[in-house]
C-alpha cells in the first residue's frame, strides 16, 4: 500500500519487495517469475514504463526470467488473484470506515481466505512520479520477447548482462 501514485514504479516495487521478502514461501531453483496481471493501470500491458521497470528493477536486478501475462481487458475476473483473494478482503473491511492507513494496514494484515492464505501488507511513503516517459531508444534495449499465443498480452523478459563501462 502506498501514499503516492500507483505508476508502474510502485507496481514493479511491490512484486520486487514480496519476491525478497524473507517470509514468502521459496523453492529450489528460484530464477524465473510468472507474473498475471490485468491489461490496464499501472501494469498495462501497453505501459513502456511498466515493461522497462520489469526489466531493470526485477530481470536485470534480481537476474530473474520474467514472464508476463495480462488478462485481457474485462477479463480480469478470472485472474486468480482478484477471485480468490480481493473478495476476502472486501469482507473483511465491509462497512468499515477507512479513515486512517493504519486501519487500512490493520484490515489488510487480518485478511485471511477459507484455504489459509493470510494477507501480508506493508506500506511504503515513497513518492512515485507521474508521467515518466520511455525513450524509443531505451524500448529498444530491452531483453524480451513476445509469446507466440497472444503476443500484445504475454511476453517473457531475460536478464542483460550489463558490463560495466
Amino acid at each position: 500500500m502506498g501514499t503516492s501514485a500507483d505508476t508502474s514504479e510502485f507496481a514493479v516495487d511491490a512484486i520486487r519487495w514480496w519476491w525478497q521478502h524473507p517470509n514468502r514461501a521459496s523453492f529450489a531453483r528460484e530464477d524465473k517469475l510468472l507474473i498475471l496481471c490485468d491489461a490496464g493501470g499501472s501494469n498495462d500491458y501497453r505501459r513502456r514504463l511498466w515493461k522497462h521497470q520489469i526489466q531493470s528493477v526485477l530481470a536485470d536486478s534480481l537476474g530473474l526470467e520474467v514472464m508476463v501475462c495480462h488478462y485481457p481487458s474485462g477479463a480480469s475476473k478470472w485472474n486468480p488473484i482478484e477471485h480468490n483473494l480481493f473478495s476476502y478482503i472486501s469482507l473483511n473491511w465491509a462497512g468499515e470506515p477507512l479513515r486512517s492507513l493504519s486501519t487500512m494496514l490493520n484490515y489488510l494484515r487480518g485478511t485471511k481466505t477459507d484455504t489459509g492464505l493470510k494477507v501480508e501488507a506493508t506500506l511504503t511513503q515513497k513518492q512515485y512520479e507521474v508521467g515518466l516517459k520511455v525513450k524509443d531508444q531505451e524500448m529498444k534495449e530491452l531483453n524480451f520477447e513476445r509469446r507466440r499465443i497472444c503476443p500484445q498480452w504475454n511476453y517473457v523478459f531475460q536478464p542483460r548482462h550489463l558490463s560495466s563501462a
